[in-house]
């Protein structure tokens, strides 16, 4: 298997490869979830988010025809979660998944990648991402790529905290002029 990974827009025949690479991915988070219910809830919104009509742009990560990756991008937080006292109005990354036989093959940093420049052709000043402690090899990963934390964003979606995560797509240069 070559490792020439492109990055594309999701074709509406590849939604049922999405879907199972997005249930192939969580399935590692099943043991943190003590209630099976939220876990079973979780795991449902992950596999319809395909589906979803508030969805701006899927990216998935290809090698030929296989697809070893995905993201999805948001326009908002009202989009994105339902949640839009969070007054985010700039793109938001969601269900960012690699397929387990596929990780450390550097898919996920090419997906945020694209997800960033995407954000930036939109003239957004920054990108947001949303995640838990249960995830920490991805935290490591947006932390290394230049995302900080960003509490005033965070929301608890049952017992879980979800934290923010923002990418600084523009600074703000105060040019200062003399008296």
């Amino acid at each position: 298997m070559t490792n020439h990974i492109q990055i594309l827009d999701m074709l509406e025949e590849d939604k049922d490869l999405v879907r199972q690479l997005l249930i192939e991915s969580y399935r590692q988070y099943e043991p943190d979830f003590q209630n099976q219910e939220v876990w079973s809830e979780y795991l449902g919104n992950i596999a319809e988010s395909v589906d979803n009509p508030d969805v701006d742009r899927i990216l998935v990560a290809k090698n030929g025809q296989d697809i070893l990756g995905s993201l999805q991008l948001f326009d908002s937080s009202e989009k994105a979660y339902d949640r839009p006292e969070l007054n985010i109005f700039s793109p938001i990354v969601r269900l960012l998944a690699v397929h387990p036989k596929a990780r450390g093959r550097g898919i996920a940093k090419k997906l945020l990648k694209e997800s960033i420049r995407y954000a930036q052709s939109k003239g957004a000043a920054n990108l947001y991402l949303h995640s838990s402690d249960k995830m920490q090899k991805a935290i490591q990963l947006y932390e290394w790529l230049g995302f900080k934390r960003d509490i005033s964003k965070d929301f608890h979606n049952h017992d879980i905290l979800v934290k923010c995560f923002r990418f600084d797509i523009k600074t703000k240069v105060t040019i200062y002029e003399p008296i």
